[in-house]
């Protein structure tokens, strides 16, 4: 099955934060702040998505106020941190009523691994680990945290035929 084939049938985008939303690096300020970065196309990328009627879902195995703000600021609803991915992945299933193979699942890092093998189409990005590109069905040009969610989203939209229809107010 090619990756169009795959994402043509994805109804639910279910995203890892660090390593894939943002570059992977964590910044500390002098009072103990975090920051992180986040690419604006990548969140464009969610609206079109939820505009064509798919939802993202942010898992991520830390805690953070960051993801938080980052989720509500792009119309995220649902965010899971700090629990095993592969438990939610089952619940998010039960929760949207949907079937393995229409979610799909991006994810940088070994733990990662059990989720990006249960999903219908599994996603990384170029500086992912090597065992996560080996099982990974597509590997991004963008890099994380610069463009890697927008071209994916813009690959499920395009394969659905959903594009034109999402972006025709601005063309």
């Amino acid at each position: 099955m090619t990756i169009e084939e795959k994402a043509r049938g994805i109804k639910l985008l279910v995203l890892d934060l660090d390593g894939i939303m943002t570059d992977g690096r964590i910044y500390y300020g002098n009072y103990g702040d975090e920051l992180k970065a986040f690419d604006v196309k990548d969140g464009f990328g969610m609206a079109l998505l939820k505009r064509a009627g798919i939802e993202t879902v942010i898992i991520t195995a830390k805690k953070s106020k960051i993801a938080k703000l980052r989720a509500k600021d792009i119309g995220i609803r649902f965010i899971y941190e700090n629990s095993s991915k592969l438990k939610v992945f089952t619940k998010i299933l039960s929760k949207f009523r949907l079937k393995a193979h229409e979610i799909c699942y991006m994810g940088d890092d070994l733990i990662d691994i059990p989720v990006l093998k249960a999903a219908g189409l599994a996603v990384s990005v170029p500086e992912a680990a090597a065992e996560v590109k080996t099982i990974s069905s597509y590997i991004t040009k963008a890099s994380a945290g610069r463009g890697a969610v927008r071209e994916i989203c813009e690959l499920i939209l395009k394969s659905q035929a959903k594009w034109d229809e999402v972006i025709k107010k601005y063309i």
